[in-house]
């Protein structure tokens, strides 16, 4: 007799008291299920390994939910759950329009989560991920779905690292980008104290993009880099 295959889910999910007893909960019901605590890790296991689906809470240290989804995006189709306390509306827009495949707002019963799980990976394989809109801050408008940037209308010759780095940026413009977010998004990993390679695709993407002493990526010494949003 052939034996029933587990499903495999992966838990990324700071809450280790809620993680606890959600693993317990799902192995009653056939799921195997591992835990990551921040966007980071739970980043790298997402690409690392094969999962059949992925539980994504939004606040997560180093990397909040949405950033995590949308590099997992960029590599993976596994389909991902969305869980967050924050209920409102442009939330839970902005993580469909993400890639996310259900998004179920905190307090929930494990019940309700369970029947969202099987919906999920019964529809798995069946859909077709919404393309990537297009991305704009201060004259500078970058096209995922083609990885081109333009500058004022002018388009702009980067690399592929470049460009997820600016990515990250433009999409954060106004708000401080630290390292840690960077490296993690970029390898996966912390940033190191010696570490100068961003430092250096910084002044590339700099030497590029700025001209007539417009000053677009701010260095906040010691935290990381800011994109100006209001810069012309």
């Amino acid at each position: 007799m052939q034996a029933m295959s587990t499903n495999t889910i992966l838990l990324v999910e700071d809450d280790t008291e809620l993680t606890s007893l959600m693993i317990d909960y799902f192995a009653q019901h056939g799921f195997a299920v591992e835990a990551a605590h921040d966007g980071r890790t739970g980043l790298a296991r997402a690409l690392e390994a094969a999962f059949d689906l992925i539980i994504l809470d939004v606040m997560l240290p180093v990397l909040d939910g949405f950033e995590v989804l949308r590099q997992l995006r960029k590599r993976s189709s596994t389909p991902v759950i969305m869980l967050t306390a924050r209920i409102s509306q442009v939330d839970r827009v902005a993580g469909l329009n993400a890639g996310a495949d259900d998004y179920l707002p905190k307090p929930f019963g494990p019940e309700e989560l369970l029947a969202r799980i099987r919906a999920v990976l019964r529809r798995a394989g069946h859909t077709d991920a919404a393309p990537p809109q297009t991305v704009e801050s201060a004259g500078i408008r970058l096209d995922p779905a083609t990885r081109q940037v333009w500058s004022v209308g002018e388009v702009v010759d980067i690399t592929s690292i470049e460009f997820d780095i600016l990515e990250i940026l433009v999409r954060s413009a106004g708000r401080t980008v630290t390292r840690d977010e960077l490296t993690a998004v970029l390898y996966q990993r912390r940033a190191t104290p010696y570490e100068r390679s961003l430092d250096v695709h910084i002044s590339h993407l700099r030497k590029k993009l700025e001209r007539d002493d417009r000053s677009l990526i701010r260095t906040i010494r010691g935290v990381g880099y800011q994109f100006m949003a209001g810069e012309r």
